[in-house]
C-alpha cells in the first residue's frame, strides 16, 4: 500500500512539473494525485508501523470498547474509521489555509481594483532591474516578517505587475520574491507557519529565534541578490501611462490601500490576542475591507460601481491555484496519516546520525514535501527532554524548514501561491531560480552552523 501510494504521488509531482509538454493543467494533475492517493489508502488494509501507532491503536480500542460486542468491530470497519477521522483533520488544517489565501488575494484585488497601489508605483522610478530587484526583495524580506511569508508574496506579486511590464522579467522577479518571502519568514515567530509552530510547541522562543536566524535569513537572500548583481540582464519594460484620475479616485485609492494593508498587519496580531486561528483574522480584514468597498463612491452608476466592489474582486481572484494547493495537501496529508514521513525521518536518524546532516537533508526535502508535516514528524522525533528550548536542533530546523522550500516552486506556500497569480511553469523556475535559492539555503546554514559553532 504504502510504496503504491508514494508511486502516485511521484508520479503525480512529475506530471505537474511537465504541465506544458503534456498539455494538462497541474490543478487537474494534483486533484487526482490527492484524491487517487486516499482512495488507495481507504481501499487498503492497514501497515504493519500503522497498527502499532498509538492513534490507530486508541482509535480501535474506542471503537469496540463503544460496541455492544467487540468481536463484531473488524480490522476493515477500524481501518476505515482512522482514513475518514485523519481525512478530516487534515481537510480541517487545509480548509484553513485556502480561506486564509483566498480572504488575501480579495483583499489585495480589492485593493487593486481601487488603484490603490498606484500610491506605491508612482513613488517608484527607478529604470534598473538590479536596483528595483534589491528594494522589491528587501521590502518582502521584512514584511513577510510582520504578515508572512504567503500574504506578501500575494501583496509582492500584485505589486511588480504595475512596476514590470516585460513578462519574462517579471517572472524572475516573482521568482526571487519566493525566495526573499520564504527567508524572510524563518527569522519570524509569526512569519512561517512551521516557525509559528515551533514557537507555540515550546520549542523556540520569540526573542532567541529572531536573534539566532536573522542573519542567516538575511545572507539566505543576500548570496543570490549579490550573484545577481553581476549577471541579471534584461530590461524592466515601458509602462503604461497612469490615469491621473480626480483627487476623489486618489482619496479612494489611498484609503483602500491603507486599510487594506491595515487588514493584513492586523492578522498576527489578531492571532496573539485572541488565539484564534489566522484565517479568521483576514476573514475579519476582508469584511471590513469589503464594507468600505460599499460605502464608498455612492453616487456612481451601478454598472461602472460593480467593478469596485467586493463581489467582483472575488471573481477576480486564481481559484485553480487554489485547488490545487488543495490537492498537493491532500496528497501529503495521505503520506502524513500512514505515518510515511515519520518513518522517512526515523530511517534518516539512523542512516545518518548527525542532526544537522539531517535537518539540512529535511530542509532540502521540504522543497518536495511540504514542511509543516516534516517539521511536526521532527517534534514528535525529537524530545524536549533531550533538546531543550532554544537548542541548536531547533533553531536550525526553522531555518531549513522555512527556506529550503523556495528550492522548488511547489515547495512552499508562497511559491504554489505565486506558480498561481502569474502562471510560473515548474520547469522555468527549476532552470531559473532553483540554483539561486540552493545558494541562500546552503549560504544561510553555513553561517548558522559557524556562529553556533564559535
Amino acid at each position: 500500500m504504502e510504496l503504491l501510494i508514494v508511486a502516485v504521488f511521484i508520479t503525480g509531482y512529475i506530471l505537474i512539473a511537465l504541465e506544458h509538454p503534456i498539455k494538462i493543467n497541474k490543478t487537474a494533475t494534483a486533484l487526482l494525485t490527492g484524491v487517487v492517493c486516499w482512495t488507495i489508502f481507504v481501499l487498503s488494509g492497514p501497515s504493519d508501523s500503522l497498527l502499532h501507532s498509538a492513534h490507530y491503536t486508541q482509535l480501535a480500542d474506542e471503537m469496540r470498547s463503544a460496541a455492544a460486542n467487540p468481536s463484531d468491530v473488524g480490522d476493515r470497519e477500524i481501518h476505515t474509521e482512522y482514513v475518514i477521522h485523519s481525512l478530516s483533520e487534515h481537510l480541517s488544517e487545509i480548509a484553513q489555509i485556502l480561506f486564509f489565501l483566498m480572504g488575501a488575494m480579495t483583499i489585495v484585488e480589492l485593493i487593486d481594483s481601487h488603484q490603490g497601489f498606484k500610491f506605491i508605483t508612482d513613488r517608484i522610478n527607478t529604470k534598473s532591474a538590479k536596483k528595483l530587484l534589491w528594494i522589491i526583495c528587501w521590502v518582502t524580506f521584512f514584511l513577510s516578517a510582520i504578515l508572512d511569508n504567503l500574504t506578501t508574496t500575494i501583496v509582492m506579486v500584485s505589486l511588480i505587475r504595475k512596476l514590470v511590464p516585460n513578462r519574462d522579467m517579471r517572472l524572475f522577479f516573482a521568482g526571487m520574491i519566493i525566495v526573499a518571502a520564504n527567508a524572510g519568514g524563518a527569522w519570524s515567530p509569526i512569519g512561517d507557519v512551521t516557525t509559528t509552530m515551533l514557537w507555540i510547541g515550546g520549542q523556540i522562543s520569540a526573542a532567541s529565534i529572531v536573534k539566532s536566524l536573522f542573519i542567516p535569513s538575511v545572507v539566505c537572500i543576500l548570496v543570490p541578490l549579490v550573484y545577481l548583481n553581476f549577471v541579471l540582464k534584461g530590461t524592466l519594460g515601458d509602462r503604461k501611462g497612469h490615469e491621473t484620475g480626480d483627487h476623489h479616485r486618489v482619496l479612494t485609492g489611498n484609503l483602500m490601500l491603507a486599510i487594506g494593508v491595515g487588514a493584513l498587519i492586523s492578522v498576527p496580531i489578531f492571532k496573539t490576542f485572541t488565539h484564534l486561528p489566522p484565517y479568521l483574522g483576514m476573514m475579519l480584514g476582508l469584511s471590513v475591507l469589503w464594507i468600505v468597498s460599499e460605502l464608498i463612491n455612492p453616487d456612481l452608476d451601478e454598472t461602472v460601481k460593480k467593478k469596485y466592489t467586493a463581489v467582483y474582486a472575488l471573481s477576480r481572484i486564481d481559484m485553480p491555484s487554489v485547488l490545487f494547493f488543495l490537492g498537493i495537501l491532500l496528497a501529503v496529508g495521505s503520506l502524513q496519516s500512514m505515518h510515511t514521513l515519520q518513518n522517512f525521518a526515523l530511517y534518516l536518524n539512523q542512516a545518518l546520525g548527525d542532526n544537522r546532516i539531517i535537518i539540512t537533508l529535511i530542509g532540502i526535502l521540504s522543497a518536495i514535501v511540504d514542511n509543516v508535516p516534516l517539521v511536526a514528524a521532527s517534534m514528535g522525533m525529537y524530545s524536549m527532554d533531550t533538546y531543550p528550548m532554544d537548542h541548536l536542533i531547533w533553531e536550525y530546523l526553522a531555518y531549513c524548514a522555512g527556506t529550503g522550500g523556495s528550492i522548488l516552486v511547489i515547495g512552499s506556500a508562497a511559491g504554489v501561491a505565486a506558480m498561481g497569480m502569474e502562471k510560473i511553469d515548474f520547469i522555468w523556475y527549476l532552470r531559473r531560480i532553483s540554483l539561486l535559492a540552493a545558494m541562500g539555503y546552503f549560504g544561510g546554514a553555513a553561517v548558522y552552523l559557524f556562529v553556533t559553532h564559535l
